[in-house]
């Protein structure tokens, strides 16, 4: 959550974290892409870090990362900020800013981010073509978990494509694979998937738990994806969160995204009403 001179809400952000937390997630990952971290520097990161530290949160077990570098130098800079703060791990975007690079090219950067980590522990890879266009494939992550093993601990594919799921899913059985699509998260957890970093815990934790502990479809979660997926997404689920919780100042959003319109904001929470079981 942004505040009005575009600062971090820094109380706001513990508070949502803990509520993500009751609600039944076993971790939160901070800089994500639901949570702008591209756009967020490395002040703003320290404090929020200290923030949750500072507020009760066992960082070891229950707070994550996100790197999202294009230079080694930068990525690993992100990285060791969560380690020396005493955090759990990182999900690790790869280099986005030129395209078309090969496999292996892509194992010398993220080789070279691990390497110049302190202490790396729990490195979740994280697939998502559609915001770096640079995709990853299951050879790469093979040859990762190969070299740094116990350190490269599981693979976020947020591709919204079951072939690539399924296909992590057979060749990677040592590796936690997370989904981020909730359409394929059910279908996933039943061939073995770990569970999810995804965008709705911000806002429907509880009702997408059943997905992740049993497999289960719930039904509803797939169309309020679909709608979403008609906007803009990160100020998509902002809304849906700011609806969720009564708090419009979670539609705030970092240059250079918008929060989204009232009558996007009307349809994606009559939608919510609608799909979304559970207490409001």
């Amino acid at each position: 959550p942004f505040a009005r001179d575009g600062s971090v809400d820094l109380a706001r952000l513990v508070a949502h974290a803990r509520n993500c937390l009751d609600e039944g997630c076993s971790s939160v990952t901070l800089f994500g892409t639901t949570g702008e971290g591209a756009s967020l520097g490395s002040g703003q990161r320290a404090a929020m870090l200290e923030a949750m530290d500072d507020a009760g949160f066992d960082l070891r077990a229950r707070v994550l990362a996100g790197v999202a570098a294009p230079s080694v130098e930068d990525a690993a800079a992100q990285a060791n900020q969560l380690y020396d703060a005493g955090g759990r791990g990182i999900l690790l975007a790869p280099p986005f800013y030129f395209k078309g690079v090969g496999d292996e090219g892509l194992y010398r950067w993220f080789a070279s981010v691990i390497e110049r980590c302190r202490d790396p522990r729990e490195v979740i890879v994280y697939h998502i073509p559609s915001v770096t266009a640079v995709p990853l494939s299951s050879a790469l992550i093979g040859r990762l978990e190969r070299a740094f093993p116990g350190v490269v601990t599981g693979v976020k594919d947020s591709s919204g494509e079951w072939a690539n799921t399924e296909r992590l899913l057979a060749e990677h059985a040592d590796l936690d694979i997370l989904v981020g699509d909730e359409r394929q998260l059910a279908r996933a957890v039943r061939h073995g998937g770990s569970g999810a970093i995804n965008g709705f815990a911000n806002f429907c934790a509880r009702a997408v738990l059943p997905m992740i502990e049993h497999g289960e479809e719930v039904p509803g979660i797939a169309a309020l994806v679909e709608t979403l997926l008609r906007h803009p997404v990160t100020p998509g689920v902002k809304a849906l969160v700011a609806h969720r919780y009564r708090d419009d100042a979670f539609l705030a959003t970092a240059a250079p995204l918008l929060p989204v319109d009232a009558a996007t904001r009307a349809e994606l929470a009559a939608a919510f009403d609608r799909l979304i079981p559970g207490p409001r």
